[in-house]
């Protein structure tokens, strides 16, 4: 995948604010809404949006990270995606609104976890944090910059893919939200 700094940050963003908007409809349900399940082993609304805080708190502060060590760049010029990173964004990637089942690593699935409307909260205080991170990496050689991942701190991606990665995973449950809530 090939394509500018620009035109794949301001994709992100858009996706990262309509997911944002998406949340703050759900946040109105009452919470008997919120933590409804079909069945023990499926999450509810709540634990969708902690599987995602549990991501955020490993990925925001390594992406903050990756832009801070790296100088601004008048140039930050075209993004070619690795091919692990590619790998995994496509993974993840919900497509014609189809999620591929996956399971979840052990310490970030919050099934049966007690949750209350603070879990909505603090997802949205994320989502400010990586839209702050978004507008900053807009001047960051997207390519040079790396960041570990979340299974192993021994394999490192250029920063555009950790960014469309955990985008594109948001996205992905926010999608998973919606339908638990209709």
């Amino acid at each position: 995948m090939k394509i500018s700094n620009e035109a794949l940050i301001q994709e992100l963003l858009e996706i990262t604010q309509k997911s944002t908007r998406s949340i703050k409809k759900i946040r109105t349900l009452p919470i008997t809404r919120l933590k409804y399940k079909d069945n023990q082993e499926t999450w509810s609304v709540l634990e969708c949006i902690e599987h995602l805080n549990l991501y955020g708190d490993f990925y925001l502060p390594v992406i903050e990270q990756a832009i801070l060590s790296n100088e601004p760049s008048k140039f930050p010029g075209v993004f070619r995606s690795g091919i692990i990173g590619n790998y995994f964004v496509n993974l993840i990637r919900v497509k014609s609104g189809a999620i591929k089942k996956m399971s979840a690593q052990k310490e970030m699935n919050p099934l049966n976890c007690d949750l209350t409307i603070t879990t909505i909260d603090r997802f949205l205080k994320q989502q400010q944090h990586l839209e702050s991170l978004l507008i900053q990496a807009k001047s960051i050689d997207l390519v040079k910059a790396k960041t570990p991942v979340s299974i192993t701190r021994l394999l490192k991606l250029r920063l555009g893919d950790t960014l469309r990665f955990l985008v594109y995973h948001i996205e992905r449950h926010v999608l998973q939200a919606e339908r638990i809530s209709n």
